[in-house]
């Protein structure tokens, strides 16, 4: 009589795992959205598995071209999602655990298509061929480099809230909580090893907030002073605009506008945590929004919408949902915003420009051609700096600092 096969049930996190990619790439999902919903879904399960999940997700979405060319094709059902992870086991060196959805791989096949998948450079990046083009394009030399850091795992950084505690405090009290933070300057704490940040009550209390490195480069950029007019035009949740506040040690005024009136609104719960009472949300409705502010501010912050290249690493699903039309659409924007809002500076003020993205077209070249238009002739360049990923090892972003004359 045969000997009966044991069957290995593939476990119910890795099932989770596979329903959010599907979800994501099929049904068009924002990763990030999908794995909140999908860590909401059972709340049995832990720290460790809900880190396993999110981290998974993420590291299939990032490889996500390398992984369907060693499949041999793009998953279309939820069965197809179990094989990219299989192979993403197989590719990393690990042995592939004996789960019935993984009978189908081939290790010995996958390892030769690794290999010859690493003559091709947009393959072996896992970006799409249009943008490995454009990539080149515009960064030349830099770009493979540039390229090959966006698929590092994005760190996680925090900011104190300078206006409730000190980095040496704060790392005191999450260090109570096992979580382990590394000091990068007097207010970033890089976080080595943690538990959920969002639980503990030093985020309750506002002794923080999570925000990526080079993102905390810009608001100092700005050389705000206490009493200060500043208007932070295009605000968001306003990450930014936090700091801002706390650089002027809450004194002066902030004006936070957006055209989207629900990001304001999170903005305002943000600040009542962070203990800040100098924001004043304003929703851009019209044209009047901006005439009203006409030469008022002694400093203009442009965190300008783009591509967000230079954020791929913690947003690795915006590379499939880019398009070339996007960013030509973007760059429009871009320039339209900077050539209507620059009149808010006034004389003597400061203009600051700002992007997410690592491309010279969204990024110095915008600041060049609103130099050379009627509305730039009253400004002048006074210093820019460029934040590729590979040279500090976080996020690419761009800024620019301009004088009113």
């Amino acid at each position: 009589m045969a000997q009966e096969e044991t069957i290995v049930l593939f476990p119910p996190h890795l099932r989770a795992i596979a329903e959010a990619l599907q979800a994501i790439f099929v049904d068009e999902g924002y990763a990030d959205k999908v794995i909140e919903r999908t860590l909401k879904a059972d709340k049995r399960r832990g720290a460790r598995d809900r880190a396993f999940i999110a981290e998974n997700i993420y590291e299939v979405v990032r490889w996500y071209r390398l992984l369907y060319t060693l499949r041999g094709g793009v998953p279309k059902q939820e069965q197809d999602w179990w094989e990219m992870i299989g192979i993403r086991f197989i590719i990393a060196g690990k042995a592939l655990p004996p789960w019935k959805e993984f009978r189908q791989l081939d290790p010995q096949l996958i390892r030769q298509r690794y290999k010859q998948a690493k003559e091709e450079r947009s393959v072996v990046e896992s970006i799409p061929s249009w943008l490995d083009k454009l990539g080149e394009e515009e960064l030349g030399t830099l770009w493979p480099a540039t390229l090959h850091a966006l698929n590092d795992s994005a760190k996680v950084v925090l900011r104190v809230n300078t206006l409730k505690t000190t980095e040496t405090e704060l790392q005191a009290i999450l260090a109570s909580d096992k979580i382990i933070t590394e000091a990068l300057d007097d207010e970033a704490l890089l976080v080595t090893q943690r538990q959920s940040l969002f639980r503990t009550e030093a985020f309750q209390s506002g002794f923080f907030e999570v925000q990526g490195f080079s993102s905390q480069q810009v608001a100092p950029y700005c050389e705000v002073a206490p009493g200060m007019r500043v208007v932070d035009a295009c605000a968001g949740a306003g990450g930014k605009t936090l700091h801002l506040a706390c650089l002027m040690q809450n004194k002066g005024q902030i004006i936070a506008l957006d055209t989207e009136a629900w990001k304001l609104a999170e903005l305002k719960k943000r600040a009542r945590r962070n203990g800040i009472h100098i924001i004043e949300p304003r929703a851009i409705e019209n044209a009047k929004t901006i005439k009203r502010l006409h030469e008022s501010a002694d400093r203009v912050l442009l965190d300008v919408p783009c591509s967000g290249l230079g954020v791929l690493r913690r947003n690795p699903d915006a590379k499939w949902k880019l398009s070339l039309e996007f960013i030509q659409r973007i760059n429009a924007v871009q320039q339209d915003i900077i050539q209507r809002y620059s009149r808010m500076v006034k004389p003597g003020g400061k203009l600051v420009y700002a992007t997410c993205s690592i491309l010279p077209s969204e990024n110095q070249l915008q600041v060049e051609k609103f130099l050379a238009s009627p509305a730039g002739e009253a400004f002048t360049l006074e210093q820019q700096q460029i934040i590729l990923p590979q040279t500090d090892g976080f996020d690419g972003f761009f800024m620019a600092r301009l004088i009113k004359k």
